[in-house]
């Protein structure tokens, strides 16, 4: 049977990119004066968006749904789900959550391949005095192309990928709450990635990934497209987790109480509540610097009465506690596999979702220490700095809970381990590193220095990215139904943790000695650092070679995966490899905790 072109990923680029040429034309040439550029490459992304969307098939889909005069049937909605279309599938707008988690678990490992390649060629730049191969100009969009590609893969690759095809199935669900959303909320991070890429077309941006105004107002039409792209990954991930947070509350299956969930539904849930408070404050200061652009409004123009330290309001509002959106799923999932491969349940089962919960709570107090050298110097230093001090207290609550869960455990060291173990060792050394930040006469010395360079690598990548690649190897076998070669596994984790080590703790030796940020020219009391992380960044490089060739090799001629991988007593386990399209054929009847022997019935 012959693939369709329309609605499929084909059509939508081909509707996408007409619709920009033309509408981008079009509103070019009808502005008149300096604003013509930008106001006609915001009216080509935004054309490109919703032809892209139509081209795909999903306002084709509401409309149906919208003006039906019946719901669909069972059929229909199998048929929309993916059914007997084969691997195509992926490459439609479809609505089984498995297939939409696969095509963010997708889009993520090339997102975290290009963010990575920018990442070298920083190293590159950085390992010689004298910016031997960039211009400043060039190095500057590297490093806010690097950052911008780094978190968005990085909020998405546990809440988005594992949080859509595993979770349904770890509360007992078919599907989720709203599936033409969940498809929808995809695409629409698929169509943000055209669009950022373009930046390089349009000369770059040079305002790094935070786009600070008024900077933002001074840029070339790079800066339109960094813009419209937070917008489209804001939409995303707002449809996501109205979509993931429905879900749990609403469709947990019989005796799937909330003190029995698995600790990732907990860290995933929270997670996109917590981005749900947060990320709308930072799209909303790139709606308002398109509007300063194209249309002429003032909000961070500071001749025409705008603030910029507006802009550092809504962007750390969602900057900082977006860390820990981050860093809940990636310990939930810590957790689950700690307790698995221990063969014993979660320690502290209450404990830690305590912590999580209170990570979410003081996170919304904590974004105000990025703004201690803002000029505003006001009373709340004081109160802000203690509550930045005072979220080390939940996170230190959920370490705790994380050892004690070896405790008397029957330890099988895995590769999901391994990555478990390096989560809780470079974590604890971004923790300790950000008690200098969280203060202010320390900050002081640190602040937009190497020292803040390292302490956030070894948050988010020596963390999450991490506990994203625990979460991987445990959970690829029940997703493609292979198993991963063991030993380039291992090779993978001791070269990745080696290299990640060798880079980032010789950078923090350079804040010490006082290296600012962002440096193009690297002087030359700095050199030997540099050279030496750099050097390193090879080793990051072969890890990635061996992770790449071990999927690639599994996923032609791997080992057939057991339904029980690991012998896991929650859900996932308990339905075949692979899974099938409505994941139970029975909805099962849950009569303990997560983890605990003999947890669950079946319906009969």
């Amino acid at each position: 049977m012959r693939a369709p072109l329309y609605p499929s990923v084909v059509s939508a680029v081909v509707f996408g990119v007409v619709a920009a040429v033309i509408a981008g034309v079009l509103v070019g040439n009808v502005v008149p004066g300096k604003r013509a550029a930008d106001a006609g490459v915001v009216a080509g992304y935004l054309a490109w968006a919703i032809f892209f969307m139509i081209g795909i098939g999903a306002f084709g889909q509401a409309a149906r749904w919208g003006l039906a005069r019946r719901n669909p049937t069972h059929d229909e909605e199998l048929l929309l789900a993916g059914r007997g279309a084969g691997t195509w599938r992926f490459f439609r707008f479809t609505t089984d959550h498995k297939v939409v988690g696969v095509q963010y678990l997708t889009t993520v490992l090339v997102l975290l391949l290009v963010g990575a390649l920018a990442a070298f060629l920083i190293r590159l730049q950085q390992s010689q005095p004298g910016a031997l191969f960039f211009k400043p100009a060039v190095y500057n969009t590297l490093v806010g192309m690097h950052g911008t590609v780094m978190i968005a893969a990085v909020i998405i690759m546990l809440s988005s990928t594992f949080g859509n095809f595993m979770l349904p199935i770890l509360i007992g669900a078919r599907d989720m709450a709203f599936p033409r959303l969940n498809a929808l909320s995809y695409w629409f991070l698929f169509a943000a990635i055209p669009v950022f890429l373009s930046t390089i077309l349009l000369g770059g941006f040079q305002t790094g990934w935070t786009a600070y105004a008024p900077l933002a107002d001074q840029g070339g039409p790079g800066m339109d497209a960094y813009s419209f792209t937070i917008i489209l990954v804001a939409i995303s991930l707002t449809l996501g987790a109205i979509n993931i947070v429905t879900t749990t509350i609403t469709m947990r299956t019989t005796g799937m109480f909330w003190n029995r969930m698995p600790m990732f539904v907990w860290g995933a849930t929270l997670s996109v509540l917590l981005g749900l408070i947060v990320f709308p404050s930072f799209a909303l200061s790139q709606i308002m610097v398109l509007m300063d652009r194209v249309l002429g409004t003032s909000f961070f123009i500071a001749s025409l009465g705008g603030s910029n330290w507006l802009y550092e309001q809504l962007f750390w509002f969602m900057g900082h506690p977006e860390v820990y959106v981050i860093a809940l799923p990636s310990l939930a999932a810590a957790a689950d596999i700690t307790a698995v491969m221990n063969r014993r349940p979660v320690f502290g089962y209450r404990l830690m979702i305590g912590g999580m919960v209170g990570i979410c709570l003081l996170s919304l107090l904590v974004w105000y220490h990025h703004i201690y050298l803002s000029g505003a110097n006001t009373p709340l230093n004081g109160p802000f700095m203690l509550g930045t001090e005072l979220i080390s207290i939940p996170t230190g609550i959920i370490f705790f809970v994380l050892v004690g869960t070896f405790w008397r455990g029957r330890v099988w060291v895995t590769v999901p381990l391994l990555f478990v173990l390096a989560v809780l060792s470079n974590f604890i050394i971004g923790g300790v590193t950000g008690l200098y930040l969280a203060d202010v006469p320390t900050d002081t010395i640190f602040h937009g220095g190497m020292f803040v360079t390292a302490h956030f690598h070894f948050t988010l990548v020596g963390g999450m990215v991490f506990g994203f690649f625990a979460a991987f190897y445990y959970w690829y076998p029940k997703i493609v139904g292979r198993r991963l070669n063991a030993r380039l596994g291992r090779l993978h984790f001791w070269l990745f943790e080696i290299g990640f080590l060798g880079t980032f703790l010789p950078l923090f030796y350079a804040g010490l000695q006082g290296e600012p940020r962002w440096m193009a020219f690297i002087p030359r009391q700095y050199a030997t650092a540099n050279l030496v992380a750099s050097l390193f960044t090879i080793v990051i490089v072969l890890s990635v070679v061996v992770f790449a060739y071990n999927v690639i090799a599994s996923a032609l001629r791997g080992e057939r995966a057991d339904a029980n991988e690991w012998g896991g007593r929650t859900l996932e386990w308990r339905v075949p490899t692979p899974v099938p399209l409505e994941n139970f054929e029975r909805l099962p009847v849950v009569t303990g905790w997560a983890h605990d022997p003999g947890n669950v019935l079946e319906e009969s």
